[in-house]
């Protein structure tokens, strides 16, 4: 689960692996579960969102909504009570769209770039998955205790995250840090099972061309997950 290396079998503890169901196919479970998992932590976790819609209503911004992470907190985030705003590049505003988000935006645009939502809401949960946003544009967008739940923590990050404990800040920047559970990759599973969840994938590889498929994702454009396949 530390990634790191791509290669045709590997070993893993017992506690750490699930079984696919048929419906599920090995490209699609090989997609699901670490940026999966982040989406699942950062909503569930961090953020207390209840994937079964028995929560209070929470406005939740996701941004890089096009990418791993950000597509599937989208569709996590719909299974909760929440309004959902979410930024990604223009060609993805309609297929972003059909993942449950109630607004999109365009992150090269002005109000895309100060995340404003079009309907005016401030937001108690972002679910980070972009980078270069700076503390200060996120703040002014936040609810009273809203929460910036940080899916690729920097040095930055760590500073502001310490600053705002030390200041007992309401609102709050944080680092989130995979933690892999079993019970969490049998949820996502499930979820895809019953279709209420899918993987995305933008392309596959096979292993022997391995590097076009890092190359596509240190890019940085990529819709949904990135497949290497034997």
């Amino acid at each position: 689960m530390t990634g790191g290396g791509l290669a045709e079998y590997a070993v893993a503890k017992a506690n750490l692996t699930v079984s696919r169901p048929a419906e599920v196919s090995a490209a699609e479970g090989a997609g699901l579960l670490i940026a999966g998992l982040t989406a699942h932590q950062a909503l569930v976790e961090f953020a207390g969102i209840k994937l079964d819609g028995t929560d209070p209503k929470k406005t939740v911004l996701v941004t890089a909504a096009s990418g791993g992470v950000g597509h599937y907190a989208v569709q996590l985030a719909k299974l909760g009570n929440t309004h959902i705003t979410a930024t990604c590049g223009a060609r993805n505003l309609n297929f972003i769209k059909s993942l449950g988000a109630d607004e999109v935006m365009d992150y090269k645009t002005p109000d895309g770039a100060a995340l404003k939502s079009p309907s005016g809401q401030k937001y108690d949960v972002v679910i980070h998955c972009a980078t270069g946003i700076p503390w200060s544009i996120f703040e002014r967008n936040l609810s009273t205790n809203g929460k910036v739940i940080d899916a690729s923590p920097t040095f930055s990050t760590m500073l502001t995250f310490a600053k705002q404990k030390l200041t007992f800040s309401k609102k709050q920047l944080v680092p989130l840090f995979l933690s892999a559970k079993k019970e969490s990759m049998e949820c996502l599973v499930g979820l895809v099972k019953e279709g209420k969840l899918r993987t995305v994938i933008d392309s596959k590889h096979p292993l022997s061309k391995a590097e076009e498929a890092w190359t596509k994702c240190i890019d940085g454009h990529a819709t949904g997950k990135i497949i290497v396949e034997p």
